[in-house]
């Protein structure tokens, strides 16, 4: 249950960035849903990856390569799912930044909520 609620938070946080960013574009409510699902699994499986293949340039930049993993991980995801494009690296990195603090912000809230 926990990970449907964070997941449809995801899917809200998503619709509303492409609301307000005009170089992401989305179709739909049901768009929003599987790009949220497809990030989910993306920062599961292929963020490591990425993590482990650019250690070097992660640390020589100081960690902040992995703005810049993010943004490649929302290109992804902007590739495969019809309905979600992204018009440059910018904006899927914009994007990406504005899109953990609006994660974390609205499942800071839910935590709260439940105590």
């Amino acid at each position: 249950m926990n990970y449907i609620l964070k997941i449809l938070l995801s899917a809200i946080a998503v619709f509303a960035l492409a609301n307000i960013l005009p170089g992401i574009t989305i179709e739909s409510y049901i768009t929003a849903i599987i790009v949220a699902i497809v990030l989910g699994f993306l920062n599961t499986l292929v963020r490591p990856l990425l993590i482990f293949f650019t250690i070097p340039l992660t640390i020589v930049t100081l960690g902040l390569f992995l703005f810049v993993i993010n943004a490649v991980i929302i290109l992804i995801a902007g590739y495969f799912i019809s309905g979600f494009t992204v018009t440059s690296i910018f904006w899927a990195l914009l994007f990406s930044i504005l899109l953990s603090v609006l994660q974390s912000a609205l499942h800071k809230v839910l935590k709260e909520n439940k105590k």
